[in-house]
């Protein structure tokens, strides 16, 4: 048995988050080993899913990883557990497939787990019966187990809800959550604020609980997921996360701080399997890399908000050119590719970073690149080969503005946006940076190749650009 619960909603911004993160936390203070989940290929979320859980929070998501992943992840990192909380996206029935083959929907039915329903009631009373009614009715609502309310007005106002609901729904009314400002979690371009901006971080989850926990019935919710179905497919052997392959280890640098933190935590996994040490270092508070690193890893972030602190950071900015110059070899997605270059641009401020790269970047109003992606090898680098698709996604205001000799690309993009529409991947010297956001599971041979990567070239192996 897997006790498990997917939290879903009617539509984008409806309260699952704050539902699911009260609800992890709260849970967890009953001591029950709370085992988070995020659909779709989030970063922010999952994070505040695994500071409310105190446990980490893993993606599930169709197009970067696949079905086979999905199944693979879901029952090895519910291990331990006495509840999977799995936090949807969008609306319960939104996806990119018109047949619905990539919605919350179709992972209920995959993961064959009881969906909690959240209805933002706000303006409406009797009106969210048909609401709910058409979901239940639709292909995939038979999942659907119980009802949340979110954003009720008043008692006068909950009352209504609650006696128009048990007349025309048949699942239960689960909780009805005030409209409040304490469970408010401030969003900026991308989403959400990161978890490791938060000065007040405790604080707001306390509060987020404490809402949740006097507002629905957690004793209900729990029983919820466990009325959940015997696990219906074969299960992988327990110790079937990534095995050390055996190679000669390698000492990486890796930022990780306020600006810098998108990792998918199974691509860390899968890198140390192939050797990879990976050394964390902050591009904000730090002076110098590490000692004795052979290489470095720039994850994705927002250095746009914090472009003045870093670029205050000369020393360590200067020693990460010259190193790169020298040859140390640099891997590094969408916030650390805009790191990596010359100049950051946004608005009427501009600064200098790392000048790796002979490029330059500006930070656009409205989204340059946001949602799935595919990339296909150039044939540059001897991954993934020319031609071989990769499923992937990107998340930037920013956008290339210049780019100068030398400079090669590894991808062209059949989906998304990437540097310009149809490529990604700048090549330069022992550098690769890409807007493109991959998933070690859907990207096979990845991990290997950027072991490969840092450990040969920083032996004075073959450069990826020119």
């Amino acid at each position: 048995m897997i006790p498990r619960l997917l939290i879903a909603a009617t539509r984008k911004s409806s309260g699952k988050t704050t539902l699911a993160l009260g609800l992890a936390s709260a849970l967890a203070a009953r001591g029950v080993a709370v085992r988070p989940f995020k659909k779709g290929p989030d970063f922010i979320d999952p994070a505040w899913l695994s500071r409310a859980a105190g446990a980490t929070c893993h993606n599930l998501d169709f197009h970067i990883m696949g079905r086979p992943a999905i199944l693979e992840n879901f029952p090895r990192y519910c291990a331990g557990g006495d509840l999977a909380l799995i936090e949807g996206n969008h609306g319960y029935f939104d996806g990119q497939d018109l047949e619905g083959a990539d919605c919350g929907a179709a992972l209920a039915e995959l993961l064959q787990t009881p969906v909690l329903l959240v209805v933002d009631c706000k303006g409406a009373s009797r009106g969210i019966a048909p609401l709910i009614r058409g979901h239940l009715d639709f292909p995939g609502g038979a999942w659907i187990r119980g009802v949340v309310l979110n954003n009720v007005a008043s008692p006068r106002h909950e009352e209504r809800l609650r006696i128009a609901l048990n007349r025309f729904v048949p699942v239960p009314v689960l909780g009805a959550i005030p409209r409040t400002r304490a469970m408010a979690i401030d969003e900026r371009h991308l989403g959400l604020q990161p978890v490791v901006e938060g000065e007040s971080l405790a604080e707001r989850i306390r509060a987020i609980r404490d809402t949740i926990a006097a507002h629905v019935d957690l004793d209900a919710i729990l029983a919820l997921g466990h009325a959940a179905p015997p696990w219906p497919y074969p299960l992988a052997p327990h110790d079937s996360a990534p095995r050390p392959h055996g190679a000669s280890a390698v000492r990486v640098a890796m930022a990780l701080d306020q600006a810098t933190h998108f990792y998918y935590p199974e691509n860390l996994e899968a890198l140390r399997a192939f050797g990879v040490e990976l050394v964390p270092f902050s591009m904000l508070d730090d002076v110098a890399l590490p000692e004795g690193c052979d290489g470095l890893y720039l994850g994705g972030g927002f250095p746009e908000v914090f472009m003045e602190d870093l670029a205050a950071r000369r020393p360590l900015l200067d020693e990460i050119r010259r190193r790169a110059e020298a040859g140390m070899p640099i891997f590094a997605e969408c916030g650390g590719l805009m790191m990596l270059a010359e100049s950051i641009t946004w608005g009427e401020r501009r600064v200098e970073m790392i000048g790796a790269l002979p490029i330059e970047v500006t930070v656009e109003k409205r989204p340059v690149g946001y949602g799935y992606m595919q990339i296909e090898g150039t044939g540059d680098l001897p991954w993934p080969g020319a031609g071989v698709a990769l499923p992937c996604h990107e998340f930037h205001h920013s956008r290339v503005t210049r780019v100068g000799e030398g400079v090669g690309y590894a991808f062209g993009v059949t989906r998304g946006f990437g540097v310009d529409g149809r490529r990604d991947g700048l090549t330069f010297r022992n550098i690769l940076a890409c807007y493109a956001h991959l998933h070690a599971q859907g990207s096979p041979g990845w991990a290997a190749f950027l072991a490969d990567f840092w450990r040969a070239t920083s032996k004075g192996g073959s450069t990826v650009g020119g």
